[in-house]
């Protein structure tokens, strides 16, 4: 099969939205992903999967920390301009958790260090041990099919 058809297949997972962002330095860095999960209540573990041509890629081996910012339904500017599509920097507000950037009133923001890294074809799966989590309320920024839109209860 062919990439396109590969991607066109994953695409028809609906996903939320997330912004991995870490700090090198005095600079914020962030992308926008959907390739994250959780792996483990005991001890707490997420993953984030990033590709080796990201430049995301060789922050997070510098600093071995991240956050995972969920997005609302109300940020799609945010997840726009980490995704290259909109360069806006006046719609990135962020707030620090431990040092580390996250996106300012996201549903969920998960700080990290790096437990673990695996890499798998042209990616790296990093590990993260769940260092905080703030909450807020709101809903999702939902993507489907190339599309933005928003979560609907059945």
């Amino acid at each position: 099969m062919d990439d396109r058809t590969f991607r066109n297949a994953m695409g028809r997972f609906a996903t939320g939205v997330t912004v991995v962002t870490t700090q090198v330095g005095d600079e914020a860095h962030g992308m926008t992903a959907n390739a994250f999960m959780s792996v483990s209540l005991d001890p707490k573990l997420v993953t984030i999967s990033i590709d080796h041509n990201a430049r995301m890629y060789e922050r997070i081996k510098e600093s071995q920390q991240f956050a995972v910012s969920i997005l609302t339904d109300e940020q799609k500017d945010v997840s726009m301009h980490f995704a290259g599509q909109k360069e806006d920097p006046s719609v990135v507000e962020f707030d620090y958790i431990s040092g580390i950037p996250v996106i300012r009133d996201a549903l969920a923001s998960v700080v990290c260090d790096v437990a673990e890294s695996f890499e798998v074809g042209d990616h790296t799966l990093f590990i993260g041990q769940v260092l905080e989590i703030k909450l807020t309320d709101g809903n999702p920024l939902a993507f489907f099919g190339g599309k933005y839109g928003s979560y609907q209860p059945v």
